[in-house]
């Protein structure tokens, strides 16, 4: 079943493989961030601060309304992985096929959604009227591609689960340049806003999008895409949503959050939304790379477990705790060192530079307890457990930022006090999460399973 584009997950140096593994997807993560970060630095550039603010300040809202459907290529990660590592090839093979069929109706579902709600939506949440309209048409468009983006996500969800981080990296390198040309032509050539910028995103993630089924179409493992047997499997189904809706909902709580945040930084007007929405992207790299160990060790879990290999799952936790730790760490504080002239990549007024340099202060500099409460979500669902951190993520960052929210910032009201709220929430979310994975260790070993 395993080839040069693989990793065999359950056996060899585990240190290594997990760096094998997470590098290209860190590569690859960076490029997929660079198309809204593309998209943010041309119409900066080329329009105007209230373009980015528009096309910004669009983020947690697509974030709310999409991980709910995300999830469910968490519990496809999971479930393929399990039955690689258990040697089920037939059960594999149907869960590829139910998860490509669930990622073009879920990506169906979220364009509708997308397109006739993009304006209440917004409204909702406050965005000025400057930035309102140009928000909802980046909205809408970028919506209509959401059956495309669904695709490539479900598709490189199960390259992940058998190894494959290498490919959709080439991949997505490819569809970053298209990516950067369509943006130039539509803005430059065409001379349009922040609609020209989201055809160019939708047109690169379709490209992504086929070359990532077109390697599964040629694959010559079990997880190989077959049109004809394109269905969905009752019990591969449940499997899925048993672990993905949870993983699903747990996003959309953070995402829900998120929005009432973003909600909060709409009250400081154009320039606080603009210099907010400008950090907001730039600490979206630090994250990915930290986001690409808990992929990682979703995956090498899942495997492991599925080997009935528990003494491994604990060591790939632990790992991971160290990798995210030196990547939040250092690229987290990279970020805030050099947050002017990063800052300056996409807006000019000195305001908006000053409110998003206080973001990436408060966020960045202790970013790394963002990735060690993401690694032991991703090791506590690999073995199977995801109501358990959906609850306390719930309690502990989106229940905890919400209180905040409506009182110690209503009586200290700046962006310091705002998004000092990140940093404590992480903190509290990861010692319950490492507590529940402790827990099922001792459980374990109790039972006596190796």
């Amino acid at each position: 079943m395993k080839n040069a584009h693989t990793i065999e997950m359950t056996t060899g140096s585990l240190p290594k493989k997990m760096l094998r593994f997470a590098v290209p997807l860190i590569l690859s993560s960076i490029f997929q961030l660079l198309f809204n970060a593309v998209d943010l630095i041309v119409v900066g550039q080329f329009v105007d601060d209230t373009a980015v603010g528009a096309v910004g300040s669009t983020g947690a809202l697509v974030n709310l309304l999409t991980n709910l459907f995300l999830g469910l290529s968490v519990g496809t990660n999971v479930l393929v992985a399990r039955y690689i590592g258990s040697g089920n090839d037939e059960d594999a093979s149907e869960t590829v096929h139910t998860s490509i069929l669930i990622s073009l109706i879920s990506g169906v579902l979220l364009a509708v959604i997308g397109i006739v709600f993009a304006r209440p939506m917004l409204v909702l949440m406050g965005s000025p009227d400057g930035v309102l309209n140009q928000a909802t048409l980046y909205l809408r468009i970028y919506f209509l591609g959401m059956p495309i983006m669904m695709l490539y996500n479900f598709g490189s969800a199960i390259l992940r689960a058998i190894g494959d981080t290498k490919r959709p990296l080439i991949y997505l390198t490819f569809a970053g340049f298209i990516n950067v040309f369509m943006n130039l032509i539509f803005v430059l050539g065409f001379h349009r806003g922040v609609d020209g910028v989201a055809w160019g995103t939708v047109i690169s993630q379709l490209v992504a999008a086929i070359l990532i089924m077109r390697n599964l179409a040629h694959s010559d493992t079990c997880c190989r895409f077959i049109p004809t047997k394109l269905h969905i499997t009752k019990n591969k189904l449940v499997g899925i949503a048993r672990i993905g809706i949870p993983a699903g909902l747990q996003g959309c709580i953070f995402s829900a959050s998120n929005v009432l945040i973003q909600s909060s930084v709409n009250e400081f007007g154009k320039l606080g939304i603009s210099g907010s929405a400008a950090a907001g992207n730039i600490e979206g790299f630090v994250y990915v790379s930290m986001n690409a160990f808990h992929h990682t060790v979703l995956s090498f879990t899942g495997q492991n477990y599925g080997a009935g290999n528990m003494k491994r799952v604990r060591q790939t936790l632990k790992w991971g705790l160290l990798y995210v730790l030196l990547a939040g760490g250092i690229l987290g504080n990279l970020v805030v060192l050099f947050r002017v002239p990063l800052l300056k990549l996409y807006v000019s007024e000195a305001d908006s530079i000053a409110y998003g340099s206080t973001r990436i202060i408060m966020i960045n500099t202790l970013y790394f307890l963002c990735g060690t409460m993401d690694v032991t979500v991703g090791a506590l669902r690999g073995v199977g457990f995801s109501l358990i951190p959906m609850f306390v993520s719930l309690i502990g960052v989106c229940g905890f930022r919400v209180v905040w929210i409506f009182t110690y910032f209503r009586a200290h009201h700046t962006m310091e006090m705002l998004f000092i709220s990140y940093p404590i929430s992480w903190v509290a979310t990861f010692l319950c999460q490492l507590l529940v994975f402790m827990l099922w260790v001792r459980s374990t070993k109790r039972k006596g399973i190796a």
